[in-house]
């Protein structure tokens, strides 16, 4: 049951309501996985799937360079997008793409990657994770540039099923953070014709079977949203129609599939409410969702703390895909 709040709250975010209960002392820090560091061996060593043949659409006239002051587990500078293949020891026939979050400033393939991978490839599955442009590396129709990575990631995915050893129906989707907005988006709008198709790839469609949302960006305006995503990804004064175009929640539908949300209700700078917010379209429009909120976590937890109720999402997850899930 959703509690009421009032002006303030609304505008701080459920953390100042947790503010208020009685927290233990003694209660151990949280083991949140880091984002920070060098590029992971495992990532070093994975393969690399080139998302475009050439250029890809709207490139600048000059490539974007990577930052010299970011770690390089948070990319930036992205020229030519891709996929990095992590394959399980077991292969349940099931595929994940994962997007990593990074405000739409950097793409954090650490704890919204590689951790990522390692977890759900110990569960049996194919992991793709995504490196998808960033729309302020000036890209033409720059709202536009995340979703076509990730339309053509989830369709060469599926056209190379049989080389993965996976089933093209039963592919889901995580996104975390503003990674969980382009997931959002990639379900609700992914059939928007975003570019001209190069290949027979375009033809299939880019719609997963599942989605997983983790503390996503849904909102694209006050006071829930999360403003350095939506500047980054639509500059500093969208008009109406941006917003609306790029705002998911509003575009649910009867082709929308089942989704997992999960977000901690300390979350400051993306707030619950978010996924609150996608939770209740969901259910406006009669589609499959279910819905994980924790007490703590605070924001990009990644595959969560390992000494906390939060920590338990991806097993939650997995349960959820098995219950949605055609076999094959």
């Amino acid at each position: 049951m959703r509690m009421p709040v009032d002006r303030r709250q609304m505008l701080l975010g459920s953390g100042l309501f947790l503010m208020t209960l009685p927290v233990s002392a003694a209660r151990e820090a949280l083991k949140i996985p880091q984002g920070a560091g060098p590029l992971p061996a495992e990532w070093i060593g994975a393969p690399s799937i080139t998302l475009w043949d050439g250029l890809p659409p709207g490139s600048p006239r000059t490539a974007p360079k990577p930052s010299i002051t970011l770690d390089p587990t948070f990319i930036t500078g992205v020229a030519r997008p891709e996929m990095r293949l992590f394959r399980p020891k077991r292969s349940n026939g099931q595929a994940i793409l994962t997007i990593p979050g990074g405000a739409y400033t950097f793409v954090s393939i650490r704890n919204e990657g590689t951790d990522v991978a390692r977890t759900f490839t110990e569960l049996g599955y194919t992991v793709f994770v995504l490196v998808y442009r960033l729309p302020g590396e000036g890209w033409a129709n720059r709202a536009d540039v995340p979703l076509q990575d990730a339309q053509r990631a989830m369709r060469l995915i599926k056209s190379r099923a049989g080389q993965f050893s996976i089933d093209p129906d039963r592919i889901s989707v995580i996104g975390f953070s503003a990674g969980g907005h382009l997931a959002a988006s990639l379900i609700t709008a992914g059939r928007d014709g975003c570019y001209d198709g190069r290949d027979a790839a375009d033809q299939l469609d880019p719609l997963p079977s599942l989605a997983a949302l983790i503390y996503p960006v849904i909102s694209t305006e006050p006071p829930y949203t999360h403003q350095q995503s939506v500047e980054m990804l639509l500059g500093p004064n969208p008009t109406a129609e941006a917003i609306e175009r790029r705002s998911p929640a509003r575009r649910i539908g009867a082709n929308t599939p089942p989704t997992f949300l999960v977000h901690a209700l300390d979350d400051v700078p993306v707030p619950s409410q978010n996924s609150l917010l996608f939770l209740d379209a969901m259910q406006r429009a009669r589609r499959p969702v279910e819905i994980h909120l924790f007490e703590e976590g605070g924001h990009g937890f990644g595959i969560g703390p390992s000494n906390a109720p939060a920590g338990q999402w991806p097993q939650l997850l997995s349960a959820f895909i098995a219950r949605h899930m055609a076999p094959s």
